[in-house]
């Protein structure tokens, strides 16, 4: 990847909609060289989706949680159970496989602390390899990821 890509990159991500002319434009390069990069940066997996980038506030997701998990065991079985079941929970977000005291870190979010209560106590409380959890209540987000820096 050259300077070009980086640039291409960085474009797509601030404007995934951006059109191909015009990202040509923005980037200096011909319509056909332009595309061309692009296509080469999806087949190689550096972009692997595009996607509207959605405010969960405007959707009604007026509570943002992060869950500290630690399984009951460090058992390949364990973690292979936990993240079976999580993947089938659309509330959960993100999840994370982290070092230190818990072995998971998850992004979840509800409309109320009452969705939240029922997501813990009816669905991630169920999961079996669960030992314990911590919850992290986010009062505002202070910078949201908006893509990778490139430079």
């Amino acid at each position: 990847m050259d300077r070009l890509d980086y640039k291409i990159l960085s474009c797509l991500q601030e404007r995934g909609d951006i059109s191909m002319a015009e990202l040509s434009e923005r980037i200096g390069l011909s319509l056909s060289a332009c595309h061309r990069r692009v296509k080469l940066l999806e087949s190689n997996g550096v972009i692997s989706h595009y996607a509207a980038q959605l405010d969960r506030r405007a959707l009604g997701l007026e509570v943002q949680i992060f869950i500290e998990v630690k399984l009951t065991s460090q058992r390949r079985e364990a973690f292979a159970g936990f993240e079976a079941a999580i993947a089938a929970i659309p509330e959960v977000l993100e999840s994370h496989l982290i070092t230190g005291e818990f072995d998971y870190l998850m992004r979840v979010a509800a409309h109320s602390t009452a969705e939240y209560e029922d997501l813990l106590r009816n669905k991630l409380s169920e999961i079996p390899s669960v030992m314990q959890m911590r919850s992290l209540l986010s009062l505002s987000t202070v910078k949201e990821f908006r893509g990778y820096h490139l430079n």
